[in-house]
C-alpha cells in the first residue's frame, strides 16, 4: 500500500512537467524490463509462453486506459481524495459477485455498501468546489477496474500470475506507441527521468508483493490492510503537496475505510474475485 501510494504522489508530480502519452509509455516500457528481469532468471524461456494471448491482449488495453484515466484524475485531485474514492473499488466487487456471479450478498453488507457511498460524497462534496465533476473521472476508473479484474479473475487459472503481468505491460506499451507522434516529449531534466523510473518500480513491485501476499493469505485476512493505501497517501499529499483534507473530507476517507474493513469480517460466502483496489496505474 505505501508502494501505490508512493505511485500516486509521484504521478501527480510528474504530470505537470510531462505529457500523459509520454509518461505512459516510459512507464509500461520500464515495467516490461522490470517484469522481464525479476522474472526471468527463475522462470527462463518459459515466462513467454502465453495462453488465450487475445484476452491478455485485451487485460492489457484496460490496463493502458485505467492508467491514462489515473493519470489524468490525479493531475487534476488531491492524492488522498483520489485514494479514498478508488477504495469504493472491493464495493464494486461485491455487487458485481451479487449480480454477475449470483453470490450471495447479506443486508449488513448492502449497508455497508450505503456507508460507504456516502462517505464518497463526504470526499467528493460536490457543489463544495469547482473541481466536483473531475471526481466523475475516478468513479469511471472504479467501473474499468472491475471489468479489469473481472478477466483477470477469468484468466487467472489458465495464465501464470508472472507472465500475465509481464504480457499486460508489453501489450499496454504496444498501444500507447501508437500514440507517440502526437504526446512525445523528453522529460527535461535528469530528475524527472528518475521520477519516472521510480513510479514504474513503485508500479511494478507494489503489484508484485500484491501477488505474493494473496498467495500466502486470503482476502478476508488481507482486505483491512488495504485501506492503510488512504493513510499513505495523505501523508505523500502532505509531504509533497502541502495538501490536507478538510473536516468533511477525513470523515468520509474514516467511514469508508471503517465500512470496508467491516465488510471483511462479514460471515458468508466470499466473492471468488481478485481484490485489488489499486487502478493499475
Amino acid at each position: 500500500m505505501a508502494f501505490f501510494a508512493a505511485l500516486d504522489t509521484t504521478v501527480k508530480y510528474v504530470s505537470v512537467v510531462v505529457p500523459l502519452v509520454t509518461t505512459l509509455w516510459m512507464r509500461y516500457v520500464f515495467q516490461t524490463l522490470i517484469s522481464a528481469g525479476m522474472l526471468m532468471p527463475s522462470r527462463g524461456r518459459a515466462i513467454w509462453r502465453i495462453k488465450k494471448p487475445g484476452l491478455v491482449f485485451l487485460r492489457g488495453a484496460l490496463m493502458a486506459v485505467s492508467s491514462g484515466l489515473a493519470f489524468v484524475s490525479l493531475s487534476l485531485m488531491a492524492v488522498a481524495e483520489f485514494s479514498a474514492i478508488m477504495m469504493l473499488t472491493p464495493m464494486a466487487l461485491a455487487l458485481v459477485s451479487a449480480m454477475a456471479l449470483k453470490e450471495h450478498v447479506s443486508w449488513q453488507l448492502w449497508l455497508l455498501l450505503a456507508g460507504a457511498l456516502a462517505g464518497a460524497l463526504m470526499v467528493v462534496q460536490p457543489g463544495y468546489n469547482n473541481l466536483a465533476w473531475v471526481t466523475l473521472l475516478p468513479l469511471l476508473l472504479i467501473v474499468l477496474n472491475v471489468a479489469y479484474q473481472l478477466l483477470t479473475a477469468h484468466l487467472a487459472p489458465d495464465v501464470e500470475a508472472g507472465t500475465m503481468h509481464l504480457y499486460s505491460g508489453l501489450f499496454s506499451m504496444l498501444l500507447v506507441s501508437l500514440a507517440l507522434p502526437w504526446g512525445w516529449q523528453w522529460p527535461p531534466s535528469w530528475e524527472i527521468w528518475v521520477l519516472v523510473l521510480l513510479l514504474s518500480l513503485f508500479s511494478t513491485v507494489g503489484h508484485y508483493m500484491m501477488i505474493l501476499a494473496y498467495g500466502l493469505a486470503g482476502p478476508a485476512t488481507l482486505s483491512p490492510f488495504l485501506y492503510f493505501q488512504l493513510a499513505f497517501a495523505t501523508l505523500g499529499g502532505w509531504l509533497v503537496f502541502s495538501h490536507a483534507p478538510n473536516a468533511w473530507a477525513w470523515l468520509g476517507m474514516a467511514l469508508i475505510a471503517l465500512c470496508g474493513i467491516a465488510s471483511t469480517r462479514l460471515p458468508g460466502p466470499r466473492s471468488r474475485l481478485p481484490v485489488e483496489t489499486e487502478p493499475q496505474v
